[in-house]
């Protein structure tokens, strides 16, 4: 699918233009202390003239021949750029993130071409929350497709794969 990037985009947005869309595809899920699983899921990265892009995801579980079977994982943020990587290779980018399961992140991270690496600075839960501590995420535009993956380390487990998908631009 052809991409054109937007006349009134912010200029500081410009590298991470290549995020910006509806993304629909299918990922995985595993951790030592759940079940591992299949998802489906919608992101969405949009602008509004600001230098920022507006992050929104939604997941359903799904069955091994793809069915829904329930509500997944939503989380809402903001891609913020955050000026040029020392040396110009790239430019430094922040993430906010928030979650119905009691949690909001800061990540720190680098964008470079069409590649985004991130970690958590802050985790701050509620009393509710289960234990989290720290996060990893990466982001690629492989091939016309949207992979990523995210690692975590929670419930006194070590940093370790948790999520990985491929998604289409639709």
């Amino acid at each position: 699918m052809a991409f054109e990037i937007p006349a009134d985009l912010h200029p500081d947005v410009a590298p991470l233009a290549w995020l910006l869309g509806t993304w629909h595809g299918n990922g995985r899920g595993e951790y030592p202390t759940i079940e591992p699983y299949a998802f489906e899921q919608d992101v969405v990265f949009a602008h509004d003239t600001r230098p920022f892009l507006h992050y929104f995801s939604r997941s359903w579980t799904t069955d091994e021949e793809g069915n829904r079977t329930g509500p997944g994982d939503l989380e809402t943020g903001f891609l913020r750029p955050a000026g040029l990587v020392e040396g110009g290779k790239g430019i430094n980018v922040e993430l906010v993130l928030a979650h119905p399961t009691g949690y909001a992140e800061v990540w720190y991270g680098v964008a470079e071409g069409p590649r985004i690496t991130l970690a958590t600075d802050i985790v701050a839960r509620t009393a509710t929350a289960v234990e989290y501590t720290a996060g990893q995420r990466m982001y690629g535009l492989v091939e016309g497709a949207l992979m990523y993956a995210v690692d975590k380390a929670a419930e006194g487990q070590s940093m370790q794969s948790h999520l990985w998908g491929k998604l289409a631009r639709v």
